[in-house]
């Protein structure tokens, strides 16, 4: 299965590009990741974040195919363990979906578009992170997925 996120904002912080790198390299073995930056909408009028929320969420559904399964990271999304989310992982890749897709959107949040088209809506945390942090985060969430489904020394 291939999976790959798209993000709203370019990764800036060395250490972050660091990172992710790492944990990028470290999943090679399992799956291929790939990670579509995307350029967010400067916000001038606070009055359009909608209408640029939409611009953005069209921009996003163009880079998902119809049959992929596409997990959008929200707040009022579910939280799951590490290990329930290995297992949603498990679920996904044993229905037969040949990609996975997960968005992160921009500091405004997702436009309503978006979240309808997804499959599972996931919450990191009820903690605020930075987007950077939170792709960061869930690429070391999906590299520790895999070694629980495999059943590999990692995760405690």
């Amino acid at each position: 299965m291939k999976i790959k996120i798209i993000a709203l904002g370019k990764i800036k912080e060395k250490f972050l590009k660091d990172g992710l790198d790492e944990f990028l390299k470290r999943l090679t073995p399992y799956t291929s990741l790939e990670i579509i930056e995307l350029n967010p909408v400067e916000i001038k009028d606070e009055n359009l974040i909608e209408k640029i929320l939409e611009e953005e969420g069209n921009k996003i559904l163009s880079l998902i195919k119809d049959e992929s399964y596409v997990i959008t990271l929200e707040l009022g999304g579910k939280q799951l363990t590490s290990e329930e989310f290995a297992e949603k992982i498990n679920e996904i890749t044993v229905s037969g979906t040949s990609e996975l897709v997960f968005v992160i959107g921009s500091s405004c949040g997702l436009s309503k578009i978006v979240s309808q088209r997804a499959n599972f809506k996931l919450s990191m945390s009820k903690m605020t992170f930075l987007h950077q942090f939170a792709r960061l985060i869930l690429v070391e969430q999906i590299y520790r997925a895999f070694k629980i489904l495999k059943g590999e020394k990692y995760h405690k």
